[in-house]
């Protein structure tokens, strides 16, 4: 249910109405006086009735009377109720009347006030005192939220009023290093929920998996984290298998709604139980080969009840950490049995990324150079990261000047990859959050094949987040689009032959015959070999483009002809940081596409 019913009153409304249809999807107007572009109703009460619960929200533009009068006889609940808005017919002031959390209508009215130019005015107090806005704030990072000697009413009432307020972190994630860099004065953060002292605060916040008893006021954050390892005999009974999972969870002190997902092996992929608990509870269900269990390195236990079943050496345990990606699990395996004699077995593991204790690597694209053009993830990461180790010959210093107070900065340019790799491992061993700064983006000459076969052989859990490449800097510092609509359609990424030799099929002989867009990396020192090769191919006063620090503050760059590519390199005495571009696509303004032709038709614009 996306659909939102914009009403008007009059014609002078229609104007605004029909930009914001325009702009958000599933939007259809309706007015009593059937104007040109809408939907006729009879009346504006007649159609609340019949369909107040059929839209995720409605837009009113006009008197802010008519918006409440015409909506109080439906108001029945915050959990259920569509977010309600109202507007002025030019757009002006966008007001959140109802709903402005759980139904959307705050997020909503910023959105329209964006497209109409105005201002959202929003009135809820978690708003306007900047604080957490608990009902909604785990819908980002998928926690479900768990009230316990409260009402969600009275706890956020108690929360927004400035209560002392314990914070309680059991995992660590995107949400709660969110948490910690937004936390309010009132509220003091534990890792341990025996340190709190119930005499001390008037509500607890916990993000956790785990079941804790307290007297005081408590809202639970349920991470999705916890990974159900699971064997069993054919045809279990799906009711029991459901039964006895839950009362395995609660018995070890766990919710329910921190389950993320079934994990077993391939043979099983149509048990039924299996499916069904996975539907009921909206859970991914894996499936693992015998051999991928079997390569699980921790020690466990050999079953030869599995082994014969399956191939399997071990399947609960061993599926519930390989799907964790970690190297011990929460709860070992337990045996049970349904009423028809079916034996089944179950483990937990924790999701490693996000276990507390557990180090993490990512390996971050710092972009072309400029601190401001790192993604907002490679920043937040940046930003709460233990050790930072940057390739320093290609990555500005300025990039680690995100770091947080107590982080370790170091400069890889003088070490092996074994020197990167122990001090990488030192941190990862302590907990700690490890970010690797590449230049550009990873995935390009980014030298981060061998140090992935360190991580998995070492069994340390990694990510990596890609950045902006350097050639995606030349074109936008070039002003120009590297593809040309009837001319150019392919950019190639390459480098000149050095001392890594390139495959016979990707020499640059062999590459210049499309005369596509060519960015060569790595290759200013290899200019003369370079020209060479490509004037195979191109004609001699093909535009070229030589690029230096890219984004950096010393940044230059130098156009000119392919024939005289390698005398500007070595005038200007270019050996790293230098991309390379070849190819009419430079400076070209020819060529219209067709995407924004009057005469071509797509979904979104009809032909003219």
């Amino acid at each position: 249910m996306d659909k939102i019913a914009i009403i008007i009153n009059n014609k002078q409304s229609l104007e605004v109405a029909d930009t914001i249809r325009k702009e958000l999807d599933q939007v259809e107007i309706f007015s009593v006086g059937a104007y040109e572009g809408t939907t006729k109703i009879e009346s504006i009460n007649g159609f609340l009735e019949k369909d107040f619960n059929q839209y995720k929200a409605f837009v009113f533009v006009g008197a802010l009377g008519i918006c409440v009068r015409s909506i109080a006889p439906f108001i029945r609940d915050k959990q259920i109720d569509p977010g309600i808005i109202n507007m002025d017919v030019k757009g002006q002031y966008v007001q959140s009347v109802l709903s402005g959390h759980k139904g959307g209508a705050n997020h909503l009215a910023k959105t329209i006030a964006n497209i109409s130019g105005g201002i959202a005015l929003i009135t809820t107090a978690s708003d306007t005192l900047n604080l957490w806005a608990l009902d909604i704030i785990g819908r980002k990072y998928k926690w479900t939220n768990e009230y316990f000697n409260s009402t969600e009413n009275d706890f956020i009432a108690a929360f927004v009023n400035g209560k002392r307020t314990a914070l309680f972190l059991d995992i660590k994630d995107e949400g709660t290093e969110q948490l910690e860099r937004t936390l309010p004065d009132f509220v003091e953060v534990f890792y341990e929920f025996s340190a709190i002292n119930p005499q001390q605060f008037d509500l607890i916040i916990a993000v956790t998996p785990k079941l804790y008893e307290t007297t005081l006021p408590i809202l639970f954050f349920r991470p999705k984290c916890l990974h159900l390892g699971t064997g069993a005999q054919k045809n279990i009974n799906p009711e029991e298998y459901e039964e006895q999972v839950l009362n395995f969870l609660e018995e070890k002190d766990y919710s329910k709604h921190s389950l993320v997902a079934i994990n077993t092996v391939d043979l099983k992929k149509d048990e039924a139980a299996y499916k069904a608990l996975s539907e009921k509870y909206d859970l991914a269900f894996n499936c693992y080969q015998a051999e991928d269990l079997n390569e699980i390195e921790a020690d466990l236990l050999f079953s030869e009840a599995a082994h014969a079943a399956t191939g399997a050496n071990n399947v609960s345990e061993a599926a519930a950490l390989l799907a964790s990606g970690a190297n011990s699990l929460l709860v070992e395996k337990s045996k049970h049995v349904d009423s028809l004699g079916k034996h089944f077995t179950l483990a937990l593991a924790m999701d490693v990324r996000q276990e507390r204790e557990a180090g993490f690597v990512t390996i971050v694209g710092a972009g072309p150079g400029d601190p401001e053009l790192v993604s907002v993830k490679g920043k937040k990461l940046l930003q709460t990261a233990d050790l930072i180790l940057y390739a320093g010959s290609l990555v500005p210093r300025r990039l680690t000047e995100y770091a947080k107070e107590g982080c370790v900065v170091r400069n890889s340019a003088s070490m092996t990859l074994e020197e990167q790799f122990d001090i990488m491992h030192e941190h990862y061993k302590m907990g700690h959050s490890v970010v690797r700064l590449h230049t550009g983006d990873p995935c390009i000459y980014g030298a981060i094949q061998e140090q992935m076969n360190y991580f998995d052989h070492h069994q340390m859990s990694y990510e990596i987040v890609p950045g902006i490449s350097s050639f995606q800097a030349a074109a936008a510092r070039l002003k120009s689009q590297f593809t040309i609509p009837d001319r150019i359609q392919t950019i190639i990424l390459t480098r000149g032959e050095g001392r890594t030799a390139m495959p016979e099929r990707e020499k640059l002989t062999e590459l210049a015959k499309f005369q596509s867009t060519i960015c060569l990396f790595l290759s200013a020192t290899l200019v003369d070999q370079v020209q060479a090769d490509l004037l195979a191919a191109y004609p001699p006063e093909t535009p070229v483009a030589i690029c230096y620090k890219l984004t950096w503050q010393e940044e230059k760059i130098w156009r000119g002809k392919l024939k005289d590519l390698a005398k500007i390199v070595k005038e200007n005495e270019l050996t790293l940081t230098t991309m390379i571009v070849v190819g009419e696509a430079i400076d070209n303004r020819k060529n219209r596409s067709k995407l924004y032709d009057p005469t071509f038709r797509h979904i979104f614009r009809e032909k003219s």
